[in-house]
């Protein structure tokens, strides 16, 4: 590294070239100069050690800093201080050029060069740069004197708050500076090449200074990189540095493995991790058999730090002195993935291989046991990324991985993650495996939790017969295949269809499982719920009461199965008739809910529609508007604008709208959502048909009766096709046609309708039913009206 000279005696200068290529750092700068501006004579220099990981640019820093005070600092000097040698040879040129010697010993240029500038009048700057530590630096620093000191180092432990991290690039700021560099505007494959280098200064400038050397542009350049990453990060002279990023952390690895080989072999571990938040205490917990699972070359180093916390604690500290993983917090660290890089790449390939397989052990070996307990969510969490960067797609653990993302709400996340899964081991394991056959499981439940019900129904069709030819028509596999065939094809808009094959699927799983195994009271739920939604509400509501005190005691109070089975009460109790007491079951249900899977999990959301959606049926139809207004939007984030949730959260707001008083706002709503919830559906489901009801309905109440009798009238027979003759939707409808038929002015015609349709809605919910007591009270008042007053 050249250096600026200005020897005047008055006024030395040694000081590095100004760094030509220097960005995002002015936030930076300008904190610098508030520390260190001011007097300081009275209490000693104003000294700032720039800390953080080799090639962030602290030196840079300091260089830029120092030629912003040349003019107005009497003297401006920069030390190499990794070289004890090579400083103390500093301070005899700058204690003559001090006119220093004749003060004190010239044996001591150190505190001849301290005792001028003690007395100096003007201002001053030194930079220590490449110290290795504090105590490195601690005999050299001025004790005295109105002057500034920029120490930049490794370590990040300074005293009296004296440290400054340094931190890399944000990825804007770095693509800006790849694109400046080179003169090539490819802003999204610069952002990508940001990201691939982590915002690190050195690397940036590397590879920008390799592109203008060769005539390459950004793009060729991140194809090269990710076929040749070892190579090309050898490659390229960077301005202003004199290492690149495979030597930069050179002296700190070498050192690591010769005094701190526990720390050396930490750090590979941590290599072979995804670079963020890397949980290293819950991966170096000690479990059973976990020793027997690493390789030889990994085994002396993991079995210190699983066998001593205090070695853990002391191999993070050799690590963070070099600044080659963030501080520890909580018992989580990040790595920079260059250092991450490097570490592996320095290694032979079958050591590596061997690191890669430790690390996969060590995951493997954290992960917990039941992705469905809401308890395991925090542990798999954590390990998430780094079991998606240490394990293969095919590793059998990874399907427990998407599962805890589909138990924990992120639909989407599993279903996509479960589609590699399956591709993975189509190739590796062939098409009829049974791990195949479970990715491909997997698969369809989350494409259906994610709101494609018709196809997870088509999925598990064709699943079906490879699994019970396989596996055997006993099997759980196949068992469950058929439960979840079952539940598809009610979602999917077949609520009789789910009823009878869970009917007829139940008695199996009872006499394969046993009468209080978890599959069999999930059958049992499930059949009770389809049963409702087939129209026998009553019978849905006593299966389910009967069934929710064995769920409990066998699974727990707080178990998502139990909970979901006091959801399924509470609903069948609405549709029983009684909505106060279901408002009032899903209001002691949410606090539960929430405590249980979080405020944004889908389940939790779908307590809190419920509870809005009773409450208005309950009589308060403000309050029911003002919940669906203040749920749509976090549903619409959670499971996006077109997830069933959504459109049915939508449908629900439109409804209480206009139960509110506005209708024509209500029928407004509906009116634009009807054709987006007719393209997700499908015309003839049951989703899509409550949509149109609602639309006849709110058209009429905003004034055209006819315009409702029409639309409730083209509703009626694809309401009869989908759900039957009897179904309390079907009979819903048939009472809103009389309705507004007599609304439309043909009193006789509601009257005929009503007298018909009485009778059927008494045989199926009962006389004293709220809906069997309005249907009778319509008769009553259409009869009257048609001049035919002889009810009373």
């Amino acid at each position: 590294m050249g250096y600026l000279r200005r020897e005047v005696a008055s006024q030395p200068v040694r000081l590095a070239p100004r760094p030509v290529f220097l960005a995002g750092r002015e936030d930076l700068l300008a904190g610098l100069q508030a520390r260190l501006r001011g007097s300081g004579a009275a209490r000693g220099p104003r000294i700032v050690a720039l800390c953080g990981l080799g090639g962030a640019g602290k030196t840079s820093v300091a260089v830029e800093y120092a030629h912003r005070q040349l003019a107005g600092t009497g003297l401006v000097w920069q030390f190499s201080a990794e070289d004890p040698a090579a400083m103390a040879a500093e301070f005899g040129k700058l204690a003559a050029l001090l006119g220093a010697w004749d003060m004190l010993d010239a044996g001591d240029p150190v505190a001849a060069v301290h005792a001028v500038l003690a007395a100096r009048p003007g201002g001053w700057l030194l930079i220590f740069d490449n110290a290795l530590d504090a105590a490195a630096v601690a005999g050299v620093l001025p004790p005295a004197g109105d002057g500034q000191v920029i120490i930049t180092s490794q370590s990040p432990h300074w005293p009296g708050g004296r440290a400054v991290e340094v931190p890399v690039l944000d990825q804007d700021v770095a693509a800006e500076f790849v694109m400046a560099r080179t003169g090539d505007n490819d802003h999204r494959t610069a952002r990508r090449l940001a990201a691939e280098l982590g915002g690190l200064p050195l690397a940036l400038e590397q590879a920008a200074a390799y592109i203008v050397e060769t005539g390459r542009d950004i793009g060729a350049y991140f194809a090269l990189y990710h076929e040749r990453r070892a190579e090309m990060l050898a490659r390229g002279d960077p301005a202003g540095y004199d290492k690149r990023v495979t030597t930069t952390w050179s002296l700190a690895f070498a050192q690591l493995k010769e005094h701190a080989p526990i720390a050396a072999g930490l750090l590979r571990l941590l290599a072979c991790c995804a670079p963020e938040a890397i949980p290293y205490r819950l991966l170096l917990q000690p479990r059973p058999g976990i020793l027997d699972q690493l390789p030889p070359v990994a085994k002396p180093a993991l079995a210190a730090l699983l066998d001593d916390p205090l070695a853990v604690d002391a191999a993070i500290a050799a690590l963070r002195n070099y600044s080659l993983i963030s501080p520890p917090a909580a018992g989580v660290v990040s790595v920079h993935r260059l250092v991450q890089a490097i570490t592996i790449t320095q290694l032979p390939d079958q050591q590596a291989a061997s690191w890669q397989w430790a690390a996969a052990a060590l995951i493997t070996a954290a992960l917990p046991k039941d992705p469905q307990q809401p308890a395991s969510w925090p542990a798999y969490a954590a390990l998430l990324p780094h079991a998606r960067a240490a394990l293969p797609p095919s590793d059998t653990p990874m399907l427990d991985v998407a599962g805890y993302l589909g138990y924990s709400g992120s639909y989407a996340a599993a279903r996509d993650l479960s589609q590699q899964i399956l591709d993975a081991r189509q190739q590796e394991l062939g098409a009829g495996h049974p791990e195949t056959l479970a990715a491909r499981a997997s698969l369809a439940r989350w494409t259906g939790e994610a709101g494609d019900a018709a196809v997870a129904r088509d999925q598990l069709a064709a699943l079906l017969p490879v699994i019970e030819r396989v596996s055997g028509a006993g099997h759980p596999e196949t068992l469950a295949a058929r439960a979840s065939l079952a539940r598809w094809t009610g979602m999917a808009g077949d609520a009789a269809a789910a009823r009878d094959q869970y009917a007829a699927l139940l008695p199996v799983i009872e006499r394969v499982s046993g009468a209080e195994h978890p599959d069999t009271l999930a059958a049992r739920a499930e059949l009770a719920r389809w049963t409702g939604q087939a129209g026998d509400v009553a019978a849905a509501r006593d299966q389910v009461a009967a069934l929710l005190p064995v769920i409990e005691r066998v699974s727990g109070a707080e178990h998502p199965r139990t909970l979901a089975a006091r959801g399924s009460l509470a609903r069948s109790t609405g549709v029983a008739g009684d909505a106060a007491g279901a408002r009032d079951h899903f209001a002691a249900l949410l606090p539960t809910r929430e405590r249980v899977s979080g405020a944004e999990h889908p389940d939790t959301l779908a307590a809190r529609a419920s509870l809005a959606h009773w409450t208005g049926d309950a009589g308060d139809a403000a309050g029911a508007r003002d919940q669906y207004a203040a749920l749509l939007p976090v549903i619409e984030r959670v499971s996006g604008a077109e997830h069933p949730d959504t459109l049915a959260a939508r449908a629900e707001l439109a409804r209480w709208t206009g139960q509110a008083g506005d209708v024509a706002a209500a029928r407004d709503q509906v009116a634009a959502l009807l054709p987006v919830i007719e393209r997700v559906s499908g015309a003839e489901h049951p989703r899509t048909l409550a949509a149109r009801g609602s639309l006849a309905c709110s058209t009429g109440v905003a004034g055209d009766a006819a315009g409702a009798r029409d639309h409730f009238a083209a509703l009626l027979p694809a309401r009869e096709r989908v759900s039957g003759a009897e179904h309390p939707d079907t009979l819903a409808a048939r009472a809103s046609l009389a309705h507004w038929t007599g609304e439309a002015g043909d009193a006789a015609g509601a009257r005929d309708q009503y007298a018909a349709l009485l009778p059927v809605i008494e045989r199926v919910s009962g006389a004293e039913h709220p809906d069997t007591l309005t249907a009778r009270g319509s008769l009553a008042s259409w009869t009257r009206q048609a001049g035919n007053d002889t009810s009373d």
